[in-house]
């Protein structure tokens, strides 16, 4: 197998297993994390629905835990394919790291700049209780819910949807790998 393909197998396989195991924490864990978040909440002295009225919360959704484990399929059977010299994993990974790259690209953004998109939407909130709203002790306090690994993973999880996508996109391009999926 050229060097090409087997760094863009690697890259899939890595991005999928970050949608296998984050989401998986996340679905654990959310409840303390949401839990820490709310008594910060209250501690700053307001109610703890108001990260709920503002879309804040931090345990997964069945319907977020469910795309994140089909995305973690589809990225898994895209490397097995390019693996197998399957010309149609090659072509399926042309048409679907673009929408990796840019979909799930600006989800991961958020979970990465959490605490800048909360301060920025609490700032631009009508609502004046929650612009003085500590968004970073908000944040840290969640943070305490979740397993200490966990961000670290996130934070890998962004240059492996971004740069990674883009780059599996050029290495199954290169003429050795155009070579191997003949």
């Amino acid at each position: 197998m050229p060097l090409p393909v087997a760094v863009a197998v690697t890259l899939q396989l890595l991005l999928a297993a970050t949608f296998l195991i984050v989401p998986i924490a996340a679905w654990i864990t959310g409840g303390s994390a949401q839990r820490a978040a709310e008594a910060e909440i209250v501690r700053q002295g307001r109610p703890p629905a108001i990260l709920a009225q503002h879309g804040i919360r931090f345990k997964e959704q069945a319907w977020e835990f469910a795309l994140a484990l089909g995305i973690a399929g589809c990225l898994t059977a895209l490397a097995l394919l390019n693996l197998a010299a399957n010309g149609t994993g090659r072509i399926l990974s042309w048409i679907i790291e673009p929408v990796v790259l840019l979909g799930v690209g600006f989800v991961t953004a958020g979970q990465v700049f959490a605490t800048r998109y909360t301060e920025a939407a609490f700032r631009k909130s009508g609502d004046h209780t929650v612009r003085n709203i500590d968004v970073r002790a908000v944040i840290a306090a969640a943070n305490t819910g979740f397993p200490s690994w966990l961000r670290p993973l996130v934070l890998a999880r962004f240059p492996l949807t971004t740069l990674g996508s883009l780059l599996v996109i050029i290495l199954l391009a290169t003429p050795a790998a155009g070579a191997y999926f003949r």
